[in-house]
């Protein structure tokens, strides 16, 4: 269990952290010169159950509210500390208000120096503190009147924290591994190490971790758990990670970075949220709000975006997060905002969207999404947004720290669709497939004599409107269905075929061969096909133009027509010439070798795949295009 301690200046935090675990936290000469504690402090001690609890200690001095939130993300218990001489003080109010933005409910209220007041004075300040704590979260949290000089209340209050101790349930480890720094500095002899609370996951000796947002990547040497030599540390502990890399140096890594399994590597500037405004705050947050955004152990410059009226006094509600740098964040992360001048808390709220968009943010599907995300539990999350709109499984997953099984089972419990690294609801699936058919069968009675709709138009008619990949796996899971057919870049239902009379197939029975045999890169032109069987050559362009409806040749120029599967052979043909260049640039004269053509007909050839946009052309050069490569092929 981690303990954080809260409350004004002076009233005794470290003092008491002391008497309960025997370690002095002040460790900067000027903390003890000053008497007061200036950066995070920390102890840990087994105080009777038998389990190492770590305490962080932080400064209660208003210009030092920054440290404070630093070591306050990732506590497990509360402990606020009043002095009962002083009483309720402002920095006492701004600390119970910061442990209530960040969802604390954990806690307990030790009212230290009791030895200098009298019996009256303590309910005195025990009435003040219970109208304080009434309108939170730690509003049931017990009061212990202790006395760091004499002992007096230690032993109760140190038993209350075993009793919490017991209490504390395991956080979730079996999800992916999120470290927050709050110190980094460097051991004789040892190296870099890192410090910080694991939010998640689990880390071993010898992985590979990434330090985000840099990106630096770093080989973990060796773990200290709660104070202690360890084989892996857990979500929940407070951990020392000794870290090698190339680029791994104290100056490397700073407060407010996080260490974290390297997938989940994908530093973020603007995040969608909402936000709780205190009611001491004097005005409305308007567009654009200056502020300071700390979560965890980062802090960073912000602009506020309210997404709907500017929030009120009190009032809740989505906004948008603009950072002035991009920090590393996960879905659900508590945050806290305080204004510029760091003088005073706005308020905080939870990161739901770590990818909001810097348009069209204030649509109604936006704000659903926004809503949607607000689940807590990821299943019950997913299932609300496959309600608005399809949801990228990857970043789903990502973005809330979940492994492969995990994201599965998320899937699985949502009743999610998978296609192509999208989950669409079960509903929405269905009516996708659904108006695909509709819209292929109104295109095969208003054209009937064409072959199919286009892969792309018909993508961009349907909604939710796919990316292509997706589209493509939805396409290829509908044709193993036998719902629709594939030719080419061409969709048709089963049932539907242009129709050439007997006539016609005859003639293209006695022009095919010519089409497929050893000549079919060079096949002969129309006008030859009309000389050799003595037929008007605008028979045998009908034709040839009705077997393309069909999918069965292209027309690579006026006069020339190729099989489908001869163009499908080109097209392996480039991918070869593709390959065996260096950067994926080829020449004509590398084509027309291979296909022991002519020039002018190999340019015919390849200027008809520019057209499609197969290829794409600078100046004598051409490459692949890899979002249309499979134009000619069977998908």
């Amino acid at each position: 269990m981690i303990v954080g301690t809260a409350g004004h200046i002076d009233h005794g935090k470290t003092a008491l952290i002391k008497a309960l675990t025997g370690t002095d936290t002040d460790r900067l000469a000027e903390e003890k010169s000053r008497g007061i504690t200036i950066d995070l402090g920390f102890a840990y001690a087994d105080l009777g159950g038998g389990a190492i609890t770590g305490f962080v200690d932080v400064p209660g001095h208003e210009r030092l509210i920054h440290t404070m939130l630093a070591g306050a993300g990732g506590i497990d218990l509360a402990l606020l500390i009043v002095a009962a001489d002083d009483g309720v003080m402002p920095q006492t109010r701004e600390h119970l208000a910061i442990l209530d933005l960040l969802g604390i409910t954990r806690g307990i209220v030790a009212l230290t120096k009791a030895d200098l007041a009298d019996d009256v004075r303590l309910a005195e300040v025990e009435t003040q503190l219970r109208q304080l704590l009434a309108p939170t979260g730690l509003r049931d949290a017990p009061v212990f009147p202790v006395s760091s000089l004499t002992g007096s209340g230690i032993d109760a209050l140190r038993k209350a924290v075993v009793q919490a101790e017991a209490e504390t349930t395991a956080r979730q480890d079996a999800g992916l591994f999120r470290l927050a720094v709050d110190r980094s500095f460097t051991l004789q002899g040892t190296g870099t190490v890192v410090t910080g609370t694991v939010l998640g996951g689990r880390v071993a000796i010898g992985d590979i971790v990434t330090v985000s947002p840099r990106g630096l990547t770093a080989r973990v040497r060796g773990i200290h758990a709660q104070n202690q030599p360890a084989a892996e540390g857990l979500a929940g502990q407070r951990c020392a990670l000794n870290l090698a890399g190339e680029a791994i140096t104290k100056e490397a890594i700073h407060r407010g970075d996080v260490v974290l399994s390297p997938e989940l590597h994908a530093p973020t500037d603007r995040i969608d949220a909402i936000l709780d405004v205190l009611p001491t705050e004097a005005k409305p947050i308007g567009t654009w709000f200056p502020a300071r955004l700390h979560s965890h152990a980062v802090e960073a410059g912000a602009r506020i975006v309210p997404l709907g009226d500017p929030l009120r006094p009190g009032a809740s509600g989505p906004v948008q997060i603009v950072l002035d740098r991009p920090i590393s964040a996960a879905v659900g992360d508590r945050f806290i905002l305080r204004d510029t001048s760091s003088s005073r808390t706005i308020g905080g709220g939870r990161l739901l969207d770590l990818r909001g968009p810097a348009r069209k943010r204030r649509t109604p599907q936006r704000l659903a999404l926004i809503s949607a995300a607000a689940h807590p539990d990821p299943a019950q999350a997913l299932a609300a947004l496959l309600k608005v709109a399809p949801v990228d499984i990857a970043g789903f997953a990502r973005d809330r720290s979940l492994t492969t099984t995990q994201i599965h089972a998320v899937l699985e419990q949502s009743d999610a669709v998978e296609i192509g690294g999208l989950a669409l609801s079960a509903p929405t699936h269905r009516q996708l497939r659904d108006d695909l058919t509709d819209t292929l069968r109104r295109w095969h009675e208003e054209q009937p004599d064409l072959p199919g709709l286009g892969r792309e138009r018909t993508r961009l008619a349907l909604q939710p409107r796919l990316p292509k990949e997706a589209f493509l796996a939805f396409l290829r899971d509908e044709a193993a269905q036998g719902r629709i057919r594939l030719d080419g870049a061409f969709l048709r239902l089963p049932d539907h075929e242009v129709q050439l009379s007997p006539e016609d197939e005859a003639l293209f029975a006695r022009i095919l061969p010519a089409l497929t045999g050893d000549m079919r890169f060079r096949p002969p032109r129309v006008r030859d096909f009309a000389t050799e069987f003595g037929i008007d050559e605008g028979t045998i362009r009908r034709v040839l133009k009705l077997t393309q409806k069909t999918g069965r040749t292209d027309q690579i120029a006026h006069d020339h027509f190729f099989a489908r599967e001869v163009t499908a052979e080109m097209v392996s043909i480039l991918h070869e010439l593709a390959a065996e260049s260096p950067d994926g640039w080829f020449g004509a004269p590398a084509f027309r070798d291979r296909v022991q053509n002519g020039r002018k007909v190999a340019i015919e050839i390849l200027d008809f795949f520019d057209r499609h946009g197969l290829t794409l052309r600078r100046g004598d050069l051409r490459r692949l295009n890899p979002h249309r490569q499979d134009l000619f092929t069977k998908l």
